[in-house]
């Protein structure tokens, strides 16, 4: 079985050197070459030809984003394993828009390391746990965050003026006197909010209106 040739990027001699010894106790990785900046790395890739880049972030000149964007640009079948201390959501996104296959912490244990290479060496993505956590809440936050947007654009100012009235405890009478319209015509606004907001009571309107921030309970 032939080895993962990787090369190692980072602007921290002694990390490059610790990490080197770490990954040469595995029989099935081998550490073609080091770089420092990302200029280098772009240079040892042509030269070497790795199978896998451990790329970190925070480099001078040519960061670790620019560094893996120009690689892949040039070199698509190479993959870039972020290993880096950045561990926010930004970061991680950006990192996998440029074009890494995987994104793990300089904190995660040796095993997830080696995971993490054999995993996109592979041809699959690897997050390492607390990144894949953090980028499924933000999917999982920006959907709910469009679905209510989605809901609120589909109510008309009219409805969204008798939504606030309503939350307010406002009776049929009461809003439509306040907006000189019939009472039928308030019963049919509440029937649509009720209708465009898959609710079935007041109750639950005035929830909506409240975690809008429609109003302040």
């Amino acid at each position: 079985m032939a080895k993962i040739r990787v090369l190692i990027v980072d602007d921290h001699i002694l990390f490059r050197e610790s990490l080197r010894s770490l990954l040469e106790r595995n029989n099935n990785i081998e550490v073609v070459g080091e770089a420092g900046s990302g200029v280098e790395a772009i240079g040892k890739v042509v030269q070497l030809r790795p199978d896998v880049v451990l790329m970190d972030i925070a480099m001078s000149n040519i960061n670790g984003l620019q560094a893996t964007r120009r690689i892949k640009r040039g070199n698509p079948s190479i993959k870039v394993l972020a290993l880096t201390m950045y561990e926010t959501e930004q970061h991680i996104l950006e990192m996998l828009c440029a074009g890494a296959s995987g994104y793990i912490s300089k904190r995660a244990p040796a095993r997830e390391l080696i995971s993490g290479i054999q995993a996109v060496y592979q041809g699959n993505a690897f997050l390492y746990p607390p990144a894949a956590k953090k980028v499924v809440n933000g999917y999982v936050e920006q959907i709910k965050a469009e679905n209510k947007e989605a809901k609120r654009q589909r109510l008309t100012a009219r409805e969204l003026e008798v939504l606030s009235l309503i939350a307010e405890g406002r009776t049929n009478k009461e809003i439509a006197e306040l907006l000189s319209v019939s009472i039928s015509t308030v019963q049919t606004h509440r029937l649509h909010l009720m209708t465009k907001l898959g609710v079935h009571d007041c109750t639950q309107l005035v929830r909506y209106a409240i975690r809008e921030g429609l109003i302040i309970p």
